[in-house]
This record gives structure tokens, sequence and C-alpha cells, in this order.
């Protein structure tokens, strides 16, 4: 019977009677006879009734003995059910940690995983609201890529300075914050924590094998469902499951950065197949001049360029140009001067005016980039037996003579983007068809380095043109840019040759 008003039975047959006045420890006259009342020790208001049969004496009464065997049987019948509830929290945070491991395999996007991760979290640690915030680097903030309890993508980001966010904190501070908030403010949701709620605030981090672990997110939970504040124990499950979530948040990284880098070389792919098609194909000129050229960029677009026409009448407009500096910005502004020089020579003006234009179509977009250009423009000229030319600064450009000389056709303006709007004048030299060599390159070819920093050099080259002077272009060019690459493998930058008869 229990200590109620009045007394009920809990266990055993029912005798049919209601015990009257108060409760106390010692023997009792019933209906049934003599009987004996116990409190059964650390026992909450429960008693124990025996009948006694007057065969033992009543200082040591079978209540008494009976009573503290009851209460070991309930005392393990309360630890066994302490025990089973402490073995079903074990096994769904057990299970928690698993579902998370087969969430995090099974789940490429990042966003997707952490959606299914903080709502699996909410449930077993019970609470109504809870976040997982990363780390953007470029901008110092958090932003909250997954939630529970408010929209995320409602959610503004949190800088990491800021003084009143808990999740600010957690990350500054790289520990863990377990609590009740002190006074009323906001965090990730921006929706107010009150005074006296209690809040769990778990920095992730991330280390690669033999570095120092680095913080690169937060998981924030708030509003707890039936108890009143957050364990040790739910700070050490949240805090595997943020261990497990840090090496998930930076293998998405690196596999994002991998796709963006498998993009940026399908666009560069892209991008030099276009800018070899913006280039003529030596055939163009077929039957009416000879001609051989290789355009190495140092990555894979470039900044040199080359372009040639037949004008008519004999006459064959060649052009050979190099954009400061390589890589993407310099293509770009390559393209565009290959874009205009295409329009100039088309119309057959001098080489000068040529230049002239092809600078007033370039110089807002050199100035703005703060590029500039050297570029040779020659026509040759068959029946007249002439080169006329215009050379914007542009230092690699040289007849071959029978004879095994080499003259330089030297520079007549500055190169465009320099020099403002200086005068550009023209050049013009006897041409002999069918012996003389025009040869252009650019100086990634004499710069080319080789062991002890030695340069490939100007004069070696003019040295292999001279030998090679009364071979047909396609073995010149061939030859010397093996003769380049052997001496020096690695392009460091923008590599062209070209020669042409005519």
């Amino acid at each position: 019977m229990s200590v109620t008003d009045p007394p009920r039975l809990v266990a055993g047959e029912d005798p049919g009677w209601v015990l009257d006045g108060e409760l106390s420890e010692g023997p009792r006259t019933t209906p049934g006879g003599s009987s004996w009342l116990i409190p059964v020790p650390e026992s909450i208001g429960l008693w124990l009734e025996i009948a006694e049969d007057g065969k033992r004496p009543t200082a040591t009464p079978r209540a008494a003995l009976v009573a503290p065997l009851l209460e070991r049987l309930l005392a393990s019948e309360r630890e066994a059910e302490r025990l089973w509830q402490e073995l079903n929290v074990r096994y769904a945070e057990i299970d928690l940690l698993y579902a998370i491991s087969e969430i995090l395999g099974h789940t490429v996007r990042l966003e997707e995983a952490a959606r299914t991760i903080i709502r699996q979290v909410s449930r077993v640690v019970k609470v109504r609201r809870a976040s997982i915030l990363v780390w953007d680097e470029t901008l110092d903030q958090l932003n909250v890529v997954a939630a529970q309890g408010f929209e995320a993508r409602h959610a503004e980001p949190i800088p990491i300075d800021d003084p009143t966010s808990i999740a600010a904190r957690a990350f500054r501070e790289q520990r863990s914050l377990i609590g009740r908030v002190k006074a009323t403010g906001t965090d990730a949701d921006r929706t107010p924590f009150y005074q006296g709620e209690a809040y769990l605030s778990v920095p992730i981090s991330y280390a690669a094998p033999g570095t120092i672990a680095n913080c690169i997110g937060v998981i924030n939970l708030t509003d707890r469902i039936e108890e009143d504040q957050f364990t040790p124990r739910d700070r050490k499950l949240v805090s595997a499951v943020a261990g497990q979530i840090g090496a998930a948040i930076e293998n998405a990284r690196l596999a994002s950065r991998e796709r963006e880098q498998q993009r940026l070389e399908a666009e560069l792919d892209l991008a030099h197949d276009l800018q070899a098609k913006l280039m003529p194909d030596p055939d163009t000129l077929r039957g009416e001049a000879e001609v051989a050229v290789t355009c190495l960029p140092a990555s894979s677009v470039g900044g040199d360029f080359y372009s040639f026409l037949g004008l008519g009448g004999g006459r064959v407009g060649v052009m050979l140009g190099d954009v400061s500096s390589h890589g993407v910005s310099a293509a770009l502004v390559m393209a565009l001067v290959l874009s205009a020089a295409g329009i100039h020579i088309a119309t057959s003006v001098p080489p000068a005016e040529t230049l002239r234009r092809l600078r007033e179509s370039l110089v807002a977009k050199l100035s703005s980039t703060e590029m500039y250009a050297s570029v040779f423009y020659g026509v040759l000229d068959r029946e007249a037996g002439t080169l006329s030319y215009a050379n914007a600064g542009h230092p690699y450009a040289f007849r071959i003579l029978p004879d095994g000389s080499a003259e330089r056709l030297e520079a007549t303006a500055p190169p465009l983007g320099l020099g403002g709007v200086s005068e550009i004048g023209q050049g013009e030299i006897s041409w002999s068809p069918g012996t003389d060599l025009l040869a252009l390159w650019t100086d990634g070819l004499i710069e080319a380095s080789g062991e002890g920093d030695q340069r490939f050099g100007e004069q070696r080259l003019l040295e292999h043109l001279v030998a090679l002077r009364s071979e047909d272009a396609d073995t010149i060019v061939g030859t010397i840019m093996a003769k380049v690459d052997a001496f020096s493998p690695e392009l460091e930058d923008d590599r062209t040759l070209l020669v042409m008869r005519i």
C-alpha cells in the first residue's frame, strides 16, 4: 500500500478492508488477523503489510525481514530502468553518428547533407532551433547552410567579429560554449535568444594529416524540448558530429575547387582553340607566298599573335605582335588586336596608316588595362620588289639576305598603348623575291633560359636563321623551335616564330 489518502493497494490480493487512521510502523489488528506494517526503505511512500502467525517474536517480525529484500528488488528494477534508458540514449547517439556517416558518404552536395544532419541532430538532442554555419574565408563571415526551426535562406551572415553572436564567439575562441543567455539577443537566424534560454554552440574544425586543426564553421543549438539546459553529454555528442561535418565541409570544398578547376581548364582549352582559330593558316597564302609559323603560349592562352593576308596584285600583308604580359588578360587584348587588325589589313592602306587606325581602335582598351602591344606590319610587293613596313616598337623583325647577312627592320613608332598619339613612321626597303627571308619573332623565343640561367639569345637565333636560310619555311621554323625547346623545355613566356618568302 502507499501513503496516499486513503491508502491504495499496489501489489498483492485485495483484503477487502481499508486501514483506519494514520500509517505507522508496528503491529495492527485487522479483520483478517494480526499484521505488521513497515515502510519499504528508500522507496517513495511504499508500505508493506505482512500477516503475523504468532510463531515469530514481534521484535523481529517477518515484515522487517522482507522489507529490505523488497527495497533491493525495487532498487534493482530502478537501476535496470535507468540502464535501459541510458542504453536507448546511447543507441540513439550511435545511430545518429552512423546515420551522419552514411549521409556524408553518399551525398555530394554539402547543403543537402547539412539539412539532413541538422534535422537528425535536432531530433536526438531535442531542440526546436538549430543551424550549421560555414566560414566564408573571402568575406570573413559565417553563412547558414542548413537550419531547423527557421529558413536558412532568410538568415543573415554573421561577421566573425560580431560581439553579440554566440556562434561568432565560439568560432573566434575555437571552443564549445554551453549555458544560458544572459540577455535577450539574436544569433544565426536573427530571431531572439531570450534571457535564460539554454544554448550550445560547437565549433566545426578540420585538420589535414600532420597539420593543426582550423575552425571552419559552427553548429548552433537552442530552444530545448523537455530538458532545461544542455549537458556535457550533449556537448560531447555534438562535438563528435562537428568532427564529421568538418571533414565533409573540407571534402566539399576540395570537390568544389576541383570542379571549378576542371571547368576553368575546359574553358581555357576552348579559349586556346578559339585563339588558334583567330590566326590564319599558312595555306591561305598558297601560291602567293611561302610562310611557316609556330605560336606557343606559355599557358593555355597567350598574348602573342600574327596575321597575314593576300592583298592582290602580288602583294601580301603580314603582321606579328606581342601584348605585354601573358595569360588570360593578355589573350583577351590579343583577341581584340587581331579582330581590329583583320579589318584594317583588309582595307589595303599603307602600313603606317594601318597601325595608326589599329591604335585608334585599341587606345581605350589598352589604357584601361594598362597594357601595350609591340606590332610589326609589313607589305611585301613581289612585282615592285619592295617591303614597306611600320614597326610599333617590335625589335624582333629581320630580313635575312642570301649572302647570310641579317638586317634589322627598325621601329618607326613606340608600342601601341605607349607614346600617346605620336607619329607612326613607315619604312621601305628593296626586296628580292624568292631569296630574301622575312623573320619575325617574340621575346619569349630569345629569352628562353637554359642551364645556368643562360638565355637562348638573339645572336644564337640569327645564326640558326642564317644557317637555314636556304631551306623551306617549314624546315626553318621546325628546326629552330626544336632547338629552343631542347635548350629550354619550360615555357616561361609565349614563343612565336614566323618566316616568309614571296
